[in-house]
């Protein structure tokens, strides 16, 4: 008997992001494959299934590729329910398309079940749009992992064209910055990081891209690195929200907690005008 594997995206954290549907499989499911940076709270949701982590962390041991597709199609000949629980959305970055051709190659049957990518939501929770009238008509996401898969990119890229997003980058904030300044993009651009983002332990860094080096950051959570006019944005509304967090009230009101606040503290950088 065939089970059914479904390749589920967790989103950036906070389980109350999750699909519908992604809660109904976690729900439903026998065998649960999750990534390291899947929150326990959304594993909750997976009540009966047993539960083994298989997530990737850079410079730490972590398991094959190979053997986590062998997990999927083992256990769902048996006939279990699985799911692979993905960071963020299973193909922005995250091998899901390599597991879905695993799984074809093997006459599994399985499903995709999108999630929210951390390349937009990472920067939305943090006030930053990716897009903005004015500032930025489009956007590009790129991996930090490893030069050579940035590199290029990078290089193609006409200086402050559009927004530049970087997924697992935060080792290589250094030498991003310094490619970027030496193709000509000014290191007074606005950039951010945003740090466990979905979480309650999230918080953003704002500063220039010069600076992006020496932004402080807890290299054990997931962060995004944001470079682009767009990061002004994330300004005005805190500063719009207020230092307390609280934004400003009608006559006779209560403040009103505002979203962006419960999941942000910005962290104002001066911008020191050198080059990297």
């Amino acid at each position: 008997m065939t089970g059914f594997v479904s390749l589920v995206g967790a989103g950036p954290g906070d389980p109350d992001l999750l699909t519908r549907k992604a809660a109904r499989r976690l729900a439903e499911a026998d065998l649960v494959l999750y990534d390291a940076l899947v929150s326990p709270e959304a594993l909750d949701l997976a009540p009966r299934a047993r539960r083994f982590p298989v997530g990737k962390r850079a410079g730490r041991p972590s398991v094959a590729q190979a053997t986590i597709n062998r997990l999927m199609i083992r256990s769902a000949r048996r006939g279990e329910r699985v799911v692979r629980f993905k960071c963020g959305d299973p193909f922005v970055l995250g091998r899901g398309g390599e597991e879905a051709q695993a799984l074809a190659a093997a006459r599994v049957p399985f499903e995709i079940v999108p999630g929210l990518t951390t390349a937009v939501t990472a920067p939305e929770l943090a006030g930053i749009p990716v897009t903005h009238r004015g500032l930025a008509s489009g956007f590009a996401v790129v991996s930090g992992h490893a030069e050579e898969a940035y590199r290029p990119i990078l290089e193609g890229l006409p200086p402050g064209a559009l927004t530049l997003v970087i997924l697992m980058g935060l080792g290589s904030r250094d030498a991003v910055a310094r490619l970027l300044v030496a193709r000509g993009w000014a290191s007074e651009t606005p950039a951010a990081v945003c740090l466990a983002a979905g979480t309650g332990r999230a918080r953003t860094w704002l500063g220039a891209l010069g600076d992006l080096a020496t932004a402080p950051v807890d290299e054990g959570s997931p962060g995004t690195i944001v470079v682009g006019q767009v990061v002004a944005v994330a300004e005005a509304i805190a500063a719009a929200i207020g230092e307390d967090g609280r934004e400003p009230a009608p006559a006779g009101r209560p403040p009103a907690r505002a979203s962006l606040a419960r999941v942000t503290r910005v962290h104002r950088e001066p911008a020191a005008r050198r080059a990297v």
